[in-house]
């Protein structure tokens, strides 16, 4: 027995709920002063996804705060792609843009800060390019390489030529990416801006076989890049065999010589296989698109009136591609062949998300020859995490989670790749078997970054800091759940 009157009100009404079977608990209004807020789902995302992806261990050899600083710009420049001041507003404590910096405990930290992260990277370039070598290209045979460009000022890289970006008037750095045979980047190189695509491909050998030791490895570039010059001076005396295509001459020459191909020669495979005296010792496979076919028809209809005769000849030429390769068809079927040279597409993909679309990696803002290919680098490593997470978030995005599986029934890899079923089911609806909405990757990350990161206190002790995070929206746990990273990690 005991007097309570002598208590305090809130007191002794905490009793009279306890004692009614309740809980004597007080709103979290209450309790919690909240602080700050900062979006933080999509930091969540990326970060558990650059972990997965063994990032953390690329800037192992970094003093630690360079280890923060470097996987803080590559996850940056996924979630919020900007200038190097950009990136610092967004990473620095008191102008953090999101909950990246506070996660990773950056602290206060200032523009220099970034510039030595980034003398940094092309050090260890090497190592890392390494590092996924052994894990994408181990046993494998196929490589992809394609170039491109992108405009710059100020730069000692920076010359005037080719521009595949429309900019003929401004200065350019090329840069040339090597993928394994499913679109994975594995490493990157950074040229003056007048290298032609040709020029490269030396470059390129030398670093698979001094710095990844990779001995047996068969080049897929387009046929600009992959030259007959450089197939006899670079790829043939290091032991390399290639997929490339022909040019319209050839193409020319080559019906010359075996005399027209007439559309009863192809298989329901629409190829076929042959070999010419111009191309020693390489297997060539001519490839007949009839819808490609059948457009130029009607092209070539329209100006036959004018043109008839010198039209004749280019007839035969209708829809015809020639594969050329050194692979001999007991390690590569000649669909295969078609279907990795056509694999190229892949390549061009990453180019648009790492200059365009995801990653802004252009215009570049570095004067200096090291930081512009550090930048480069940076989103090569960012592409390589998106990577993977793309093909993670498959079941919530609008791409084709069975084209693999499509294409591989197809009796042909000549003709387009054409959309599943399943994911035209997923156009026309616009949502995902179990009835969540599809996004595209950019909206989904602003979607999960709608989960916040809350800096908070008590009143009992107001310099003690609580780290609250929201609950998951249905949408948001079945992304969590598919990259196997958790939003509740704030530290």
């Amino acid at each position: 027995m005991a007097n309570l009157s002598c208590l305090r009100a809130e007191v002794i009404e905490g009793l009279r709920i306890l004692l009614k079977g309740g809980v004597a608990v007080p709103s979290a209004e209450e309790v919690f002063t909240v602080e700050r807020s900062l979006p933080h789902g999509h930091v969540a995302a990326v970060l558990g996804s650059a972990t997965a992806c063994g990032a953390p261990d690329w800037f192992a050899a970094a003093p630690e705060r360079l280890r923060k600083l470097l996987l803080a710009m590559v996850v940056a420049r996924i979630v919020s792609p900007g200038s190097k001041l950009a990136t610092h507003r967004m990473l620095s404590d008191d102008t953090a843009a999101d909950s990246l910096g506070r996660v990773l405990g950056l602290g206060q930290i200032e523009p220099e800060d970034l510039d030595r992260a980034l003398d940094w990277l092309p050090v260890a370039q090497a190592t890392i390019e390494r590092r996924l070598a052994r894990r994408h290209l181990a046993g494998s045979t196929l490589v992809l390489y394609d170039l491109s460009s992108t405009w710059l000022t100020g730069c000692p890289l920076a010359a005037h030529g080719h521009s595949r970006d429309g900019k003929r008037d401004d200065p350019q750095i090329v840069f040339g990416l090597i993928c394994a045979a499913d679109g994975c980047p594995v490493a990157v190189e950074v040229f003056s801006g007048n290298t032609a695509d040709p020029a490269t491909v030396a470059a390129q050998v030398a670093k698979l076989k001094s710095r990844f030791a990779i001995e047996q490895i068969a080049w897929v570039g387009d046929r600009g890049m992959i030259t007959s010059a450089r197939i006899r001076d670079v790829l043939q005396p290091n032991g390399m065999d290639w997929i490339s295509s022909l040019r319209a001459p050839q193409i020319a020459q080559l019906v010359q010589e075996h005399g027209p191909f007439l559309p009863s020669l192809f298989d329901e495979r629409n190829l076929l296989e042959l070999s010419s005296e111009h191309f020693p010792g390489e297997r060539l496979v001519v490839c007949r698109n009839p819808l490609l076919a059948e457009e130029r028809s009607r092209q070539r209809g329209e100006l036959l009136a004018a043109t008839e005769a010198e039209l004749a000849t280019v007839a035969a030429l209708d829809g015809l591609y020639v594969i050329r390769t050194s692979l001999g068809a007991d390690k590569l079927a000649a669909n295969a062949a078609v279907a990795a040279y056509k694999s190229l597409s892949q390549v061009e993909c990453a180019f648009r998300s790492i200059k365009m679309v995801d990653l802004k990696g252009r215009p570049v803002f570095h004067d200096s020859a090291e930081r512009v290919r550090a930048h480069v680098f940076l989103c090569m490593l960012a592409y390589y995490i998106e990577w993977h997470m793309r093909r993670r978030l498959k079941p919530m995005l609008f791409e084709d989670e069975f084209i693999d599986a499509a294409q591989a029934d197809k009796p042909s890899a000549v003709v387009k790749a054409q959309r599943s079923n399943h994911a035209k089911v997923k156009d026309a609806t616009g949502r995902a078997a179990d009835g969540l909405p599809l996004h595209s990757f950019r909206t989904l990350m602003q979607d999960l970054g709608t989960l916040a990161y809350h800096v908070t206190y008590t009143a009992l002790n107001p310099e003690a800091k609580i780290i609250l995070t929201t609950r998951p929206t249905p949408l948001q746990e079945k992304a969590f759940a598919l990259l196997g990273a958790n939003p509740a990690r704030t530290r």
